[in-house]
């Protein structure tokens, strides 16, 4: 997902939602940077579990416990 495919944040804050309630902007990493040069795959350390995030033939990313 490139940060322009990210749901719109601007309807969000409005007057009567107070700043200390609002979420923090999520952080954007670029799957490239993640799946760099020959890597297919990255493991999440999650809660003492591990997640293997893959990239497919096609292209698609699949998240595995």
């Amino acid at each position: 997902m490139t940060h322009s495919q990210l749901p719109s944040t601007k309807d969000q804050g409005t007057a009567t939602t107070p700043t200390a309630a609002r979420a923090p902007q999520p952080l954007v990493i670029p799957s490239d940077t993640l799946f760099r040069s020959d890597r297919r795959e990255v493991v999440i350390l999650h809660e003492g579990h591990a997640y293997r995030l893959r990239l497919t033939r096609q292209n698609k990313l699949i998240l595995t416990k």
